[in-house]
C-alpha cells in the first residue's frame, strides 16, 4: 500500500471544486458524474490495472467493472481486453493482477463537494472522491467504496 493519504481513515484525497445505484438500477452509466464521456472498455481495462489485490475472484473483479458498466457484454468485453493487453491473467474462477499497480490516494484521487450518489453502492454523499485515470475521471465514491473499487479493502 502506498504512503497516501486514506479517506476511510480521515485524509483528504485531494481537493478539487465543485454508482453503483445509477448502474445497476437499469442504467448504464458510462461516464463520471463531470459530464465526460470515457469508453467504458478503456475505463474499465485501466481500473483493472490499478488494482492492489495480486488477485481476486471474478465476482470481485465485475464489482469493481460494474462501476463503470452493467452491461454484460461490455463487461465481458473489459475482461477480455484486459486479459488480451496482459493486464490480468484468469483462470478457475480467479483473476490475477499482472500490471502491479495502484492508485495514489495523492494525486490521482480528487474530492469534490456536491450531491452524489456513490457508483458502487448508490448512497448519497456530499463528499466524493473521483479516480484520476487516463481514460478519464471514474466516480462519485464514498470513503468506503473509493478503498473498495480500488482494493484497499
Amino acid at each position: 500500500m502506498a504512503d497516501d493519504e486514506d479517506p476511510a481513515n480521515g485524509g483528504r484525497a485531494g481537493d478539487s471544486g465543485g454508482g453503483r445505484s445509477a448502474a445497476r438500477a437499469g442504467g448504464d452509466r458510462e461516464g463520471a458524474d463531470t459530464g465526460s464521456d470515457p469508453d467504458p472498455v478503456e475505463l474499465g481495462v485501466e481500473l483493472l490495472s490499478k488494482l492492489e489485490h495480486p488477485e481476486l475472484s471474478v465476482a470481485e473483479a465485475v464489482d469493481r467493472i460494474e462501476t463503470v458498466t452493467t452491461h454484460p457484454a461490455t463487461t465481458r468485453k473489459i475482461l477480455d481486453e484486459a486479459e488480451k493487453r496482459g493486464v490480468i491473467e484468469r483462470e478457475d474462477g480467479i483473476v490475477k493482477t499482472t500490471g502491479g499497480g495502484y492508485v495514489s490516494f495523492q494525486s490521482e484521487v480528487v474530492t469534490k463537494e456536491g450531491e452524489f450518489s456513490c457508483r458502487r453502492c448508490g448512497a448519497s454523499i456530499s463528499t466524493g472522491y473521483f479516480i484520476k485515470l487516463d481514460a478519464g475521471e471514474h466516480g462519485a465514491f464514498g470513503p468506503e467504496c473509493i478503498r473498495k473499487v480500488t482494493g484497499r479493502d
